[in-house]
């Protein structure tokens, strides 16, 4: 473990190895370069954005700690994990893209030929210490050593619940190449990964890997993993564009006017792969609700609705005051009023975007009630709408 200087001469605190390091020498010199850092910190498409929980800390804590509120951000009994995901990776994908929902924000996306892992995060809590912090709601679909050869892994930024150190330790034995967002370069060499398989950028820099390319991209949000959060690594979508397929992974990130700009360069896409978990109103700049999600998604699509959603960074694990499934059920809700796909799959569950998509609200059987505010407004709208009908008055102010 290195060590960080305290305040007293002569005396260190060990740091935690999964703090990773902080950028330094010429890592730090291209960050400085780069023009999204300004005032020696990056900077957010549009703005500053709050990183902080907004509001007072005690009216975070009375919802937080809730006993009723807590019972409802887990599950009420198992998760339905998909039991056969290694036999279903073994048969490749018949339209040439396939995704499999790990959990959280982890993906692994099959595209033309080439196996892209996103945000893998196979640890049993994200956090920098094995004996605390959010643990896992769910295991994971099969162990990391049986999920095969990955071209590239993809990482968005590097917070515990998408860049984990245990395991990126174990990918650093393999082959695969490591794309990731400038500054979290330096993270990933402190635990093992060779630089000459680092492809290290800045938003709208690209990088190919075999048949595909890789572009990072703008999101609102921040980062950091050690006691200080010094803004010196950036956080980034991602586009990855084969022969004859293209997906995007927003990683976290609030809703923005960037997503427009994003499809318009990059789109349309076969898939999308959107943040709409971990939301609050305590910190609305830097996640998105499900409403906002399916917004982003169409966004992206250049306005209406095409190719297939898939929601991510839910159900895995408890990170925000909402009750566990309300992210599944708001975007069915959501989707449907858009007359946008959306794919559902169990974690583990192999699905093809171009195919029949998994539909079944399987977070139902361990969940309690979550209520439908869209349901609620389109019904009150709709006996609203017939009352004044049958009284004659439609259309009257």
């Amino acid at each position: 473990m290195a060590a960080f200087r305290s305040p007293s001469p002569g005396f260190s605190v060990p740091r935690p190895a999964a703090f990773g390091a902080d950028p330094s020498g010429e890592r730090m010199a291209r960050i400085r370069r780069s023009p999204h850092f300004r005032d020696g910190v990056f900077q957010n498409p549009g703005g500053t954005a709050r990183t902080r929980p907004s509001g007072s800390a005690a009216e975070f804590a009375k919802i937080y700690f809730n006993k009723e509120a807590r019972l409802r951000r887990s599950p009420q009994g198992p998760v339905p994990v998909h039991a056969t995901t290694l036999a279903d990776l073994a048969r490749p994908p018949a339209t040439g893209l396939r995704l499999t929902w790990m959990g959280h924000s982890s993906v692994l996306a099959e595209i033309d030929g080439q196996r892209v892992l996103f945000d893998p995060v196979w640890g049993e809590r994200c956090s920098p210490f094995p004996f605390a912090g959010p643990k896992r709601l769910h295991p994971v679909p099969l162990p990391l050593a049986a999920l095969g050869p990955v071209d590239v892994v993809v990482i968005s930024h590097d917070h515990y619940d998408h860049l984990d150190m245990p395991t990126i330790k174990a990918l650093a034995g393999t082959d695969t190449v490591f794309a990731v967002p400038l500054g979290v370069g330096g993270h990933l060499e402190h635990w093992g990964v060779s630089p000459d398989r680092l492809r290290e950028l800045d938003w709208h820099e690209s990088t190919r890997v075999g048949g595909l390319t890789l572009t990072a991209t703008p999101a609102r949000h921040f980062c950091g993993r050690g006691l200080r959060n010094t803004q010196h690594t950036l956080w980034a979508s991602w586009v990855v564009a084969g022969a004859e397929h293209r997906v995007y992974h927003s990683g976290d990130t609030g809703y923005f006017d960037g997503f427009r700009d994003i499809g318009a360069a990059h789109g349309p896409f076969d898939a999308t792969m959107i943040q709409l978990g971990a939301y609050a109103e305590f910190w609305p700049d830097i996640h998105m609700t499900p409403e906002e999600g399916v917004r982003a998604h169409l966004d992206l699509q250049g306005g209406g609705p095409h190719g297939a959603l898939l929601p991510i960074h839910w159900g895995t694990f408890n990170l925000a005051p909402h009750a566990w499934a309300e992210p599944g059920e708001w975007t069915k809700d959501a989707a449907e009023e858009a007359g946008q796909p959306v794919a559902f799959p169990r974690p583990g569950e192999p699905f093809e975007p171009a195919g029949e998509l998994p539909g079944e609200e399987w977070w139902r059987a361990v969940s309690q009630p979550i209520a439908h505010p869209w349901r609620r407004l389109e019904t009150a709208r709709s006996a609203a709408g017939k009352s004044r009908s049958e009284l004659g008055l439609a259309g009257e102010g």
